[in-house]
């Protein structure tokens, strides 16, 4: 399996037959969180575009990872296929230092400082805690790769002038006032407020990617007009909303959360008193995970609820198309088997957490960019999607 790991072409050729079709122009996109994970969305899009090439996704959100994806669809230039085949490209060639700086001298630094704030009782300034590594590479990364003005993610509103997409949003949590913020760049987009949610009409910038990946505690929250965010996830409590907010009335969403059986799910990962990196694991899976589960089933029992009254007993609602795909393998065991090939000081961090004591390192799947880990789930997602072609091609060829 690693040798086919490695030998992993992320060069994109439309077989024969593929639609030429743009699809639905209802069609709405969402890419949850799940740290590196998130690479396992862009192998399962790498299958979507042999089959649609041409295919224009009108409403397109992420949050989390998954925002880093959003972006750049939601800005490139090309078709769908040659987005998803630079998109492929860019998590081929990542790696733990294009995301945060590893070297031991920063590591330390890092987690030196964040052990002395915790120890002095306070008389350290808030300030100077700011997550336990330094994600200025993933910053360099980012501002090249989404191929920013000043900043400005400026691919967003060549789309919008084009009329291939309709809005861009990303999700971030406020750690200044507990909200979910999502940061929308569309035409003719209303905001939405809520108690714990809002939206605001805004220029994305790398600036909005960065807060929305900024993985809680671990990564630096991150400056965004009036106060500071971090990951989307966080707040996020209804992962379906931002989308049916836009106007989607037909969602393709990418889960990376693996749907176990009863009997995987009552299996132990660990044996004895639970190490942090187990803790930690099932913490992150509860705010990135299982979220997009539990709404999208809400938002079937209303589908099946509505499909049951006649159109003018709705109060002006109707069914929204919805197809959730999910890894067939669990990604966090997967992890376990790249550890190894981690830079050396970080390997040793995270070992300290207790990675190797549980089975199914969840945790270290979300920071594990690691590019033979990234290209195996990239694989896994182009696979499972071949599994479920005739399914995707019904769901994006149906007008009714």
């Amino acid at each position: 399996m690693d040798a086919d790991h490695d030998s992993f072409d992320p060069r994109i050729t439309p077989f024969t037959g593929a639609s030429a079709g743009t699809g639905p122009p209802d069609l709405g996109l969402v890419m949850g969180g799940g740290g590196a994970r998130a690479a396992y969305q862009v192998g399962f899009l790498r299958a979507v575009a042999r089959r649609f090439p041409n295919l224009e996704i009108p409403y397109v959100t992420g949050v989390s990872a998954g925002a880093i994806n959003a972006a750049h669809l939601g800005a490139h230039h090309g078709t769908f296929l040659q987005a998803v085949e630079e998109l492929t490209r860019l998590w081929g060639d990542l790696n733990v230092e294009n995301v945060f700086r590893t070297d031991s001298m920063s590591l330390g630094r890092q987690v030196v400082g964040t052990l002395r704030g915790l120890a002095s009782g306070g008389h350290v300034e808030p300030d100077r805690l700011r997550g336990l590594v330094d994600t200025s590479p993933l910053r360099d990364f980012l501002s090249e790769a989404l191929h920013t003005v000043g900043g400005e993610i400026t691919g967003v509103n060549y789309n919008l002038a084009r009329g291939r997409l309709k809005a861009l949003a990303l999700s971030t949590s406020s750690y200044t006032t507990g909200q979910s913020v999502t940061w929308v760049q569309g035409k003719g987009i209303s905001e939405w407020e809520r108690p714990v949610r809002r939206s605001r009409n805004v220029v994305l910038t790398v600036e909005h990617v960065m807060a929305s990946t900024a993985l809680p505690l671990f990564f630096p929250a991150v400056r965004l007009y009036d106060g500071w965010y971090g990951d989307g996830g966080i707040r996020l409590t209804a992962p379906l909303s931002p989308v049916l907010h836009l106007g989607a009335r037909r969602i393709l969403a990418i889960s990376t959360r693996y749907a176990a059986s009863v009997e995987e799910a009552d299996r132990p990962a660990v044996h004895g008193y639970p190490p942090p990196a187990q803790i930690i694991g099932v913490l992150m899976n509860a705010i990135f995970l299982d979220l997009m589960d539990q709404d999208a089933l809400r938002l079937e029992r209303l589908n099946s609820l509505l499909e049951r009254l006649k159109p003018d007993e709705r109060m002006g609602l109707r069914p929204v198309k919805l197809m959730v795909l999910r890894p067939s393998v669990d990604l966090g065991r997967m992890a376990g088997r790249y550890e190894p090939r981690l830079p050396k000081v970080f390997r040793f961090l995270t070992r300290g957490l207790g990675t190797r004591a549980t089975e199914s390192p969840d945790f270290l799947s979300l920071i594990l960019f690691q590019p033979d880990y990234l290209r195996a789930l990239m694989e896994t997602g182009e696979r499972d999607a071949e599994m479920r072609s005739d399914e995707i091609e019904a769901f994006l060829a149906d007008d009714d």
